[in-house]
Order: structure tokens, then C-alpha cells, then sequence
């Protein structure tokens, strides 16, 4: 190791040190996350089993809040189908004033599809009072907290994936991987109809739960070298393979096509992908997130979740991405003024 190295290692490691009891999740940027000799001594599979015992017991406190069946179909499979959540007379209007207006938007390209993402920010909730009466539902935001485990307001988009556009490589989505080591939340309101060739959203039945086969299958990744393996495993987003999932007794993804105004809610602490598209078209949907530092044993007192700051959230983070792009990167680009469709 030369100098420059023991120096970063000197004066980094109370940093890294310190990430071990938060969200940090990379085996590359973290050498004490990815270090075999920690892992094999169980480091890593010490903060699955402290993050899951932690998210159980925060998820019992918010259990009565949540509908019944839908509680029941979430702590079966991980995750949640609900048909017509906005009433079916209602639906049309909110999906139109969403979809025919321009606003601000950002976009990534992944492989063969581009995601298009819109802020549902203080001006989009002024102008649509229909979708900001359906984000403060009491019994959709009770569902959000118990999947993410915390009462915490989620990030809220207009999302657009357009797949098969042309690109060179395969989308990194469509292999079927958990987004970390503990829970998070993600949602999906479908505002048109997704079917089989669209490439709709899989998701392994149960793979939410940490068992002891998961756990095992947790501790062996951890003692792989971060370098050779595939960057987006490394970076702490694991694929997994039809073996692999076999060896959790698991089964395979599955698809979920659905009809326009359903809403699906899903821990993506399990295996989940973006099913393959059989041909070029585009996926519009109102898109949700939520992830917070699983080692906090408290259910609230989050700052950024207040009224007046939650709804800001997005423009504050893209900004800052923007004056801070050459230090930390912004895959997220200004498109300008765009309809969630237009092309």
C-alpha cells in the first residue's frame, strides 16, 4: 500500500467505520462493508439480522393502522395489489390532468429503456387537488409506513419507462435483485394498463423475509471479492439467479400485468425486476419511495417528512446533484418542459 493510500485509509475510516450503522450498502466504496475477513467473522450478515429484527418489531407498532387485507397480502408475498384505488368515476379526470399537461422534467437512460421522471412537487399538487387528496389518504400512506417500516412521507414521481429504445446494452432492471440489505418501499399506480409484452413488475413471492436460507445465502455473497463480481451487486443491489433463489426455497419471479388504477406496493428488500419487454412502449405510472436508515428503532422524526418540506424534497436533491455533479455524478438530465408520453 503507498502513501497515498494509508493516508486515505487514516483518515477515512471513522467515516466508513461510522456508515456501518446506516444505509450504506456498497461492498466497493466501503472496504470495511466489502472486507471478506470482517464478513467472514459475520459482519454483514450482523446487519441483515440487526436491520430485519429492528424493521419486525417497528412494523407490529404500525400493523393496526394498516387494512386488514391488505396487511394480510403484504406480510404473505411482499407486496400488495390494490384494483381501483381511485374511485373508477374519479380515475379518468386525475389520470388526464396528470398525463395532458406539461411540467419540468428529467431523464436516465438504463441500457435499452429511458425513464422519464416528473416531480410531484408544491405546483403539480396546486394545480391537481384530486392527487393531493389521494396522497394524504390515511389508509394508502398507513400501507406506505408499514412496508417502509417507518412513518416517513415517501418521494413521489410521475415515471415514465420507454423500453426497447435502441440502446446497446440490456436494462440492468430487468435482472431480477433485491434494492439492499433491509427493507424499502416502492409503489406503482398504474395510470394505463401493463400487460405481458409491456415488461410489467415481477417479484418473488415471500422473499421479503429474512429466513434462515436467505440469511445464508446472505453471508456467502458477502465473501465474494467486490471487484469481480457484477458492479451493481457490489455496489449492494444483488442479483440473484433461478439457483440461487432455489437455494432460499423461493420460486421464480413473477409478473404482475394489470389493469390502469391499480396501485402495487412491494418491499424491495425482496427480489424484484422489471419484466423483460417484448416490444417497444412506454409504462406510465405515479412512483413512490421510501427508504430510510434501518437501525433507527423509532417510527417517526423525520424532519424531511413535514408539510411544506416533504413536497421540495425532489427539486432540493436534484439541485444539488446539479451544483455537486462533478463530485458525485446526476444521471438525472433536464429535458425541459415535457408530458409524461410526449417523446
Amino acid at each position: 500500500m503507498n502513501l497515498a493510500h494509508r493516508l486515505k485509509a487514516v483518515l477515512f475510516t471513522p467515516v466508513w467505520t461510522l456508515q456501518l450503522a446506516t444505509t450504506a450498502k456498497s461492498f466497493l466504496d466501503n472496504p470495511l462493508i466489502g472486507a471478506p475477513a470482517l464478513n467472514r467473522m459475520g459482519l454483514h450478515r450482523k446487519r441483515v439480522q440487526i436491520a430485519d429484527s429492528l424493521c419486525r418489531w417497528r412494523r407490529r407498532r404500525l400493523a393496526r393502522h394498516v387494512p386488514r387485507e391488505w396487511r394480510e397480502a403484504f406480510d404473505r408475498d411482499g407486496f400488495v395489489v390494490i384494483e381501483n384505488v381511485v374511485p373508477p368515476q374519479d380515475f379518468p379526470a386525475l389520470r388526464d390532468a396528470i398525463l395532458l399537461a406539461s411540467w419540468p422534467a428529467r431523464e436516465m437512460r438504463q441500457g435499452d429503456a429511458i425513464t422519464r421522471r416528473i416531480a410531484i412537487d408544491p405546483a403539480m399538487l396546486a394545480a391537481i387537488p384530486a392527487l393531493a387528496h389521494l396522497l394524504a389518504r390515511r389508509d394508502i400512506n398507513a400501507l406506505f409506513h408499514y412496508v417502509a417500516s417507518f412513518r416517513t412521507t415517501p418521494l413521489h414521481y410521475v415515471q415514465t419507462i420507454v423500453s426497447k429504445c435502441g440502446g446497446d446494452e440490456p436494462d440492468p432492471q430487468e435482472a431480477v435483485h433485491a434494492d439492499s440489505f433491509h427493507a424499502s418501499m416502492k409503489a406503482w399506480l398504474f395510470l394505463r394498463p401493463v400487460t405481458q409484452e409491456d415488461g410489467p413488475f415481477t417479484y418473488v413471492r415471500g422473499s421479503h423475509r429474512f429466513t434462515r436460507e436467505r440469511m445464508e445465502w446472505e453471508y456467502r455473497r458477502s465473501l465474494a471479492d467486490p471487484k469481480v463480481i457484477d458492479r451493481l451487486s457490489a455496489r449492494g443491489s444483488p442479483r440473484v439467479d433461478q439457483a440461487g433463489l432455489a437455494a432460499m426455497k423461493l420460486g421464480p419471479a413473477e409478473a404482475l400485468p394489470v389493469a390502469e388504477n391499480t396501485l402495487v406496493v412491494a418491499d424491495t428488500g425482496g427480489f424484484h425486476a422489471r419484466g423483460p419487454a417484448l416490444r417497444t412502449g412506454e409504462r406510465v405510472e405515479l412512483w413512490s419511495y421510501a427508504r430510510r436508515n434501518p437501525f433507527l428503532p423509532w417510527l417517526g422524526g423525520d424532519i424531511l417528512s413535514l408539510p411544506g418540506i416533504a413536497e421540495r424534497r425532489i427539486g432540493w436533491l436534484w439541485a444539488l446533484r446539479d451544483r455537486f455533479e462533478r463530485h458525485i455524478g446526476q444521471p438525472w438530465q433536464q429535458v425541459g418542459t415535457r408530458r409524461p408520453v410526449d417523446d
